[in-house]
């Protein structure tokens, strides 16, 4: 369902280029654009969260939680891929949603509230890294907790040094990172999978002896964590102002990155689980290197461990890359503080913005746990950038013809409708207090956006600006 190059006549054109991405050198291909999502997405996450996941459901019924993660991945990738094709710019949601709602007033909104969840969740994201780097970390030498904080600590402050450049340099080292990933995790498949010791139709046959009732009550929690380590299939978006040939690039990176990590976190699980006990596994904060030890011995768990430092280092990579261009975005909108919209003046990127984000994800590392930094992560994002681009996609088919989205989802609006009633299900599986949370920050983003629109007289304060979001709705 992916259209062919921008250059083909039929295809419909890109929207004409917004001085956010015509000052952002398009230099990032397929292969980069894949390997910056699939370093986003693995991370420390699924190192760190398979036991959490196997605890939470007790038994080997925890694959069922990351299929679960994968379906849920590839119908919100539809959402994405439509949006990121149509409007292939720096930025990712804040586009989407303000361009769904309306450039005028509730797009305003909705956009604002993203940015403004991002300064949070950005830093989140990158604290939940660096606090599992420290964890795996005191598998090599014992941490005491000041210590695990001061590696976490560092570990930030190197992303802020390694991303500190040009997007061509970049996006090569993502591709040394990718490969990283790649090893460490076929590693770990083929040698658990070569060397099992326990029965693979053991855990299958686990799998489906345990009632309906039972699995789904665990379902939703479990499922919280393993999503966390699906998130940044769309990493891809937020750099839509510096990738090639978006229209096919960015819907195929997505769904390529989905496949790939989905296949690896499957066959991975069953790999461990096919030398490590579950009964084992669930109380492992290492269980990588656990299961390496299980199979060569304490010498080789060290050198596993070494790689899994560098898988999540690199997903730490890719994460502030891409975050760095959305409070970027919106001031060069002009919709955020303009000194976010300046670029350095040599390597061409949005250094303020990246110096910013790095800088509270080094103070989010010394302060949260991992365990709630992960739900918090999730629970934040649900309402205004999943469901509120889910629904704002379906605004957009209601008022523009079809031939102005060159990639399509099979089935429309089915995938979009799935997306939605899963989303709130994750939501309310993360719990009462982050639900409060995550509602809570909207509130004040709301109230934020009021005052900053009060002072600056532009919509709901602003008649004229009122005036012409009623013509842009009736128009469109």
């Amino acid at each position: 369902m992916i259209d062919s190059t921008p250059s083909n006549p039929s295809e419909p054109p890109i929207p004409p280029l917004s001085d956010t991405d015509s000052a952002l050198p398009r230099r990032l291909n397929l292969l980069q654009g894949t390997a910056l999502n699939m370093i986003d997405m693995v991370g420390i996450g699924p190192f760190v969260v398979l036991p959490l996941v196997i605890k939470t459901l007790g038994g080997p019924q925890f694959l069922w939680a990351w299929i679960l993660g994968a379906f849920v991945s590839v119908i919100d990738a539809f959402v994405w891929a439509e949006l990121g094709a149509a409007f292939p710019q720096a930025g990712g949601s804040y586009n989407f949603l303000k361009i769904s709602y309306g450039e005028k007033r509730w797009g305003r909104l909705l956009s604002f509230l993203y940015v403004w969840q991002t300064l949070i969740q950005a830093p989140l994201v990158m604290a939940s890294g660096a606090i599992g780097f420290a964890q795996y970390m005191s598998y090599l030498m014992p941490l005491e907790e000041w210590q695990r904080k001061a590696v976490s600590g560092g570990v930030v402050l190197v992303i802020i040094v390694l991303l500190y450049r040009k997007i061509d340099s970049i996006g090569k080292i993502g591709l040394i990172m990718w490969g990283a990933v790649l090893v460490t995790l076929g590693w770990i498949i083929i040698g658990g999978l070569s060397n099992a010791r326990i029965p693979l139709s053991d855990t299958f046959e686990s799998m489906s002896s345990v009632s309906g009732g039972l699995l789904a009550a665990g379902l939703g929690h479990a499922s919280v964590k393993t999503i966390y380590c699906y998130l940044g299939y769309y990493n891809v978006c937020h750099l839509g102002g510096e990738i090639q040939r978006p229209t096919r690039n960015i819907p195929a990176s997505m769904f390529i990155s989905i496949a790939g990590i989905a296949g690896l976190y499957l066959l991975m699980n069953l790999s461990v689980v096919s030398v490590v006990p579950w009964q084992e596994a669930q109380n492992s904060d290492f269980i990588v290197s656990l299961f390496i030890e299980t199979l060569y011995g304490p010498k080789v768990a060290q050198f596993a461990t070494v790689l899994v430092l560098l898988v999540a280092f690199s997903s730490l990579f890719a994460v502030l890359l891409g975050y760095s261009r959305v409070p970027y975005a919106a001031a060069v909108d002009g919709q955020f503080f303009p000194i976010f919209a300046r670029l350095h003046p040599t390597r061409q990127f949005p250094y303020v913005s990246l110096l910013f984000l790095g800088g509270l994800g080094f103070v989010f590392s010394l302060l949260f746990r991992l365990g709630d930094v992960i739900t918090a992560i999730l629970a934040m994002r649900i309402v205004v950038q999943f469901v509120g681009q889910a629904i704002g996609l379906l605004l957009l088919h209601r008022r523009r013809a079809i031939t102005e989205f060159p990639f399509r989802m099979p089935l429309y609006p089915l995938p979009v409708l799935l997306a939605i009633s899963v989303w709130l299900f994750i939501f309310f599986s993360t719990g009462l207090t982050f639900m409060l949370s995550g509602l809570i920050v909207i509130g004040v983003g709301i109230v934020a956006f009021l005052l900053s629109a009060g002072l600056r007289q532009q919509w709901p304060f602003n008649r004229s600006d009122t005036a012409m979001g009623l013509h842009e709705d009736q128009s469109s």
